[in-house]
């Protein structure tokens, strides 16, 4: 099973890239961007027996390392 675990920053929190990112974009032309926010997207395949323990183990995965509880939020989506 293939999941895809979404990691940003949590709403109101400064994304220092996001803005570099931004002003980047529009010294290149592009206008009317109102914001840019910068996160990293995480590609995991498992081999597990049932949808309930890779969930559990991606909660786990994300809670333990791949995400900063404190400061991020995750999203984590699933495909066969």
């Amino acid at each position: 099973m293939k999941a895809t675990v979404a990691v940003t920053l949590k709403p109101g929190l400064l994304d220092v890239q996001g803005k570099a990112t931004q002003q980047a974009l529009e010294s290149l032309g592009f206008k009317g961007i109102k914001q840019v926010r910068v996160g990293k997207l995480i590609e995991i395949e498992l081999n597990h027996a049932t949808v309930a323990a890779t969930k559990r183990d991606l909660e786990r995965m994300c809670q333990k390392l791949l995400a900063n509880p404190v400061v991020e939020t995750y999203r984590i989506a699933l495909a066969r």
